[in-house]
């Protein structure tokens, strides 16, 4: 379950990216412009650099993310089909947002009003041509509102894991990077076929159908094998009644024939040795 769930956390930032390219696009950008006096190869180490902070920065948050589920939600895990509940309603949650569904809208907004407070931290880190800052601004980058991270953080925690809450953010980061990395060419071409194909519609409706999936298939097999259990429990005690009845009359008769005294036959025995004394004494 846990590299299914990295699987749809992948695709998700992948297919999810020309929605980020509008959120990001201006910060990448901006970013861009502050490294003009730089080497190409620095510059390269510097995107690594502010890439790397920005998926440090979604792990950390999986990871707080991770622990809330874990605290919030252990008392109610005593079923085994709960956890897999939650999990399908978030992934099917997920998946009608990006068939596009205005649903966490208003997560944006409030998270637009924190990455505001964060602008006299943000305007330090230009320009971007030392390591640490490249480092500290993909730190930063990581709380910009964006409602794919939204998504991605309620996987996380329903992951009932801290380790699968981090690694499922750092895998919904690592989908992202390739659009937010290509040069300006590239990502023209990769917007216009991903529009064009409807990719993040159509991984939209894939996260939904495997929602609704999750919840329904281990519900069926549980009422599937309780039916069959259920038939095995009226027919075993009748069973292992009997055998056991059959075993003890077997034993007790075993040990009727073990426990004969010495210098005593029963009767077969007694009309074997008689036929054996004629067959000697016949001419």
């Amino acid at each position: 379950m846990t590299f299914a769930l990295l699987t749809a956390a992948l695709l998700m930032g992948f297919l999810g990216s020309p929605h980020c390219l509008g959120m990001c696009g201006g910060l990448v950008a901006a970013f861009g412009l502050s490294m003009t006096d730089v080497s190409p190869a620095k510059r390269r180490a510097l995107i690594a650099t502010y890439h790397l902070g920005r998926l440090t920065s979604y792990a950390l948050l999986g990871l707080i993310a991770g622990s809330i589920g874990t605290a919030l939600l252990a008392p109610f895990m005593t079923s085994n089909n709960l956890p897999r509940i939650l999990l399908g309603l978030v992934l099917v949650f997920i998946g009608v947002t990006m068939l596009g569904a205005p649903f966490l809208n208003k997560l944006e907004r409030v998270g637009m009003r924190f990455w505001q407070w964060l602008a006299p931290l943000r305007k330090k880190v230009f320009p971007l041509t030392t390591f640490p800052r490249a480092l500290m601004a993909g730190l930063l980058w990581g709380f910009l509102p964006c409602g794919l991270v939204y998504g991605a953080l309620m996987m996380a925690v329903v992951g009932h894991s801290v380790t699968t809450g981090a690694l499922l953010m750092f895998a919904f980061g690592l989908g992202t990077v390739p659009m937010l990395v290509a040069t300006h060419e590239t990502v023209s071409w990769i917007r216009n076929h991903i529009g064009r194909l409807r990719l993040r519609q159509l991984n939209g409706a894939v996260m939904m159908i495997s929602g609704l999936a999750v919840i329904a298939v281990p519900i069926m097999m549980n009422t599937m094998h309780g039916g069959h259990s259920g038939h095995g429990h009226h027919m075993m005690p009748s069973d292992m009644s009997e055998s056991a009845e059959m075993s003890h009359h077997s034993m007790d008769h075993s040990g009727h024939s073990h426990s004969m005294p010495d210098g005593h036959m029963d009767h077969s025995q007694h009309d074997m040795s008689h036929m054996s004394h004629d067959d000697h004494h016949s001419p």
